[in-house]
Parts: structure tokens; sequence; C-alpha cells
């Protein structure tokens, strides 16, 4: 799914995802394999396979939801 990645003023995290209107604030980060597990305040877990630390953002990403 496409999502969008983008960094709140205060330096928090914050995912959009379009289809389903929905944004939430990233709370945890965890790396593995070969790509990044964002965990959402809702309790969703989001696979992204190219994400870096140095990404700029506000970008839109594919998005794997676990």
């Amino acid at each position: 799914m496409k999502v969008m990645l983008r960094r709140e003023d205060e330096g928090n995290l914050s995912v959009y995802v379009p289809k389903k209107d929905l944004e939430e604030l990233v709370v945890k980060e965890t790396v593995e394999g070969d790509g990044k597990i964002l965990t959402l305040a809702n309790g969703w877990e989001l696979k992204f396979s190219d994400l870096n630390d140095d990404t700029t953002l506000p970008q839109t990403f594919d998005a794997k939801r676990l």
C-alpha cells in the first residue's frame, strides 16, 4: 500500500494512509533484515524495504501491513 511519511514539528514521525484516510504517529521503529518495521499508535505494523535513516521527508513509500 502507498503511505506518506513525514516528520512533525515536534520531531515525531507520522504516517498517512490515503486509502484509509488515516494519520497516526509512529511509536516504535524496528530494523529487521532488509527493511524497517514501523509500529503505529493504533497498533498497525508496516514494513518498509526502501526506508533509510537519511531519507528526506515528506515522501511516499510502498509499505506492507503485517
